[in-house]
C-alpha cells in the first residue's frame, strides 16, 4: 500500500521512508497540465454519476459552486483543488469519507 500525502496547492505526492516524491498514478484524464491539475469538474461529476445537486451535496459545498466551476466563471482554488485533485484519483474512498464525518452545521 502507498502512502500518499496531499498538498497544499493540490499536488499529491508519495512518501517513501519520511521523503516526498512525485506521485505517478499513469494518465488520468480529468486533470489538465495547462490548468496546473486542475480537475476538470464536470468530468469528475460525470464519471461519478452524480447530478450537480448530488455532487454539490456530497463536497459539501452550494450547487452554485459546482455550476461555476463546470461554466468555467470560477475555478477551484484550495482546498476544493486539493479535494477534486484526489477525486480524480479515488472517487469511491473520497465520498466514503466525506459521507462518514456527516454534515456540517
Amino acid at each position: 500500500m502507498k502512502r500518499l500525502r496531499l498538498k497544499a496547492d493540490g499536488r499529491i505526492v508519495e512518501v517513501v521512508d519520511g521523503r516526498e516524491t512525485a506521485f505517478v498514478a499513469g494518465a488520468i484524464s480529468a486533470i489538465d497540465p495547462a490548468l496546473g491539475a486542475t480537475p476538470h469538474v464536470r468530468e469528475l461529476r460525470m464519471r461519478a454519476k452524480l447530478t450537480q445537486a448530488e455532487f454539490a451535496t456530497k463536497l459539501c459545498v452550494p450547487i452554485e459552486t459546482i455550476r461555476n466551476w463546470e461554466q468555467g466563471k470560477r475555478s477551484p482554488r484550495g482546498p476544493a483543488r486539493a479535494l477534486l485533485a484526489v477525486i480524480a484519483h479515488a472517487p469511491d474512498m473520497v465520498f466514503a469519507a466525506l459521507a462518514a464525518n456527516g454534515p456540517r452545521s
